[in-house]
């Protein structure tokens, strides 16, 4: 095999190697922390005699540091590379990790899961998506493989953990240690994948010389949008745009964060057996992993704002179901509505940065609209504080479906922004 032969074979096969190794960073942080926590704070909670209340407190500072450091990857991937900031995130991860596992008081568990929520930005989500978008002109697929695998994460976490507990008989720390070394290990290996800075810098500048080529031609594949003009950060969050895409982040996080943590009481408190409804949850995840495959090999022939339309109207369904849901019907109804909706929403509003702001600064715009996960992290406290109020969780889904209800409106007559503006 000539020089020139091994040189093409490996800038065709380097991108999907980046997809796969982005992937399984994403797929086992997913079940490492969100996935895995709420299933392991039983058996804490048993050990070390603390209350429900503080146990699940760590979620809610989890949620929130994830969303509040979403600032810090953009920042640091301009000043030390992708690959620097993977291989700091993966420390962060696996030391919050190392936290959970040597746990013996509240401070170490509360800084364990803060660590967690701020090693999850900085090792995957972020770099991954910034990455992606350098070397792939086509992104649906590529961005719809990588959301998948992070929702197999969410499906595979619990399984994980009983079967770790069952072979360990309940060793909780080890389960935590096994997870702060396999996320060293991937990170690792996601990082060699990655390199040096150079290369994605020189593919980045490649596609964008390609894709301002097709534009003024007028030769854009399939529904790739791309005016020839990057915006500025600055520019683009003012536009109306911009902030639908914000709203739609935020709606879809809303809805997820709270029927996730909620649904098992409300549905039981409806008389809905405890296996049926964890069973519900399971076909949820499930929805999220087909919701995001089968959207990655559409999303570069239809136009990214009708699956964001499309996910929004069957977050409200979803939400407005699972209100309700002491019926078969309507039970199947919510785990549809709410885990498509949640899984297309983020694929979209991914595709949909991209295609209408461009690549130069869409790191720091994804960071910014990822930044709105803090606030959402409230849905449970919200939902909490009205059961409490009212007997019942069913105003909170009730509530959210319509504060869902205007983001679908709002992105029905959204179009792309005018008059974009040179960087």
């Amino acid at each position: 095999m000539t020089e020139l032969t091994f040189s093409r074979l490996s800038s065709h096969f380097r991108p999907w190697l980046l997809v796969a190794a982005f992937s399984l960073l994403l797929f086992l942080i997913t079940a490492a922390t969100y996935s895995s926590l709420g299933i392991v704070i039983p058996a804490m909670v048993q050990e070390l005699g603390w209350s429900w209340e503080l146990a699940f407190a760590g979620f809610s500072i989890l949620g929130v540091f994830t969303g509040l450091s979403s600032w810090l990857p953009a920042l640091l991937i301009r000043r030390i590379g992708v690959r620097g900031t993977v291989l700091a995130g993966v420390a962060v991860m696996a030391g919050g990790l190392a936290c959970l596992a040597r746990v013996h008081a509240l401070p170490i568990y509360f800084l364990g899961t803060a660590l967690c929520g701020i090693g999850f930005q900085m090792a995957a989500l972020i770099p991954g998506t910034h990455v992606l978008s350098a070397i792939f002109k086509q992104r649906a697929l590529p961005f719809g493989i990588y959301f998948t695998f992070g929702a197999l994460g969410g499906v595979a976490g619990p399984l994980m953990v009983v079967a770790i507990l069952r072979a360990t008989h309940d060793d909780w720390r080890l389960y935590w240690a096994l997870q702060a070394a396999l996320v060293g290990v991937v990170g690792l290996v996601c990082a060699v994948a990655v390199g040096g800075p150079r290369w994605l810098e020189q593919a980045g500048a490649a596609l964008d010389t390609v894709l301002d080529a097709e534009a003024r031609a007028g030769t854009l594949p399939g529904k790739v949008y791309h005016t020839g003009h990057e915006w500025s950060v600055r520019d683009a969050v003012r536009t109306p745009q911009f902030l639908v895409l914000l709203a739609a982040y935020f709606s879809h996080l809303l809805a997820g964060i709270t029927a996730a943590s909620l649904t098992q009481a409300h549905l039981t408190g409806l008389g809905v057996a405890g296996g049926v409804a964890a069973g519900m949850l399971s076909l949820e995840g499930l929805m999220q992993v087909g919701a995001r495959l089968g959207g990655g090999t559409i999303g570069d022939r239809v136009d990214p704002k009708w699956l964001l339309v499309f996910a929004q109207g069957l977050l409200v369904v979803g939400l407005l179901a699972l209100s309700r849901a002491a019926t078969p019907p309507l039970l199947l109804l919510y785990a549809v509505g709410v885990g498509v909706g949640f899984g297309l929403t983020v694929l979209a509003v991914s595709l949909l940065l991209l295609n209408y702001f461009g690549r130069r600064n869409n790191v720091e715009l994804f960071s910014l609209t990822c930044l709105v996960g803090a606030l959402s992290a409230a849905g449970p406290v919200i939902g909490g504080h009205m059961r409490d109020r009212l007997g019942t969780f069913a105003p909170t889904f009730q509530l959210f479906a319509a504060v869902t209800a205007v983001v679908f409106v709002a992105a029905l007559f959204m179009r792309p922004p005018k008059g974009m503006p040179q960087a």
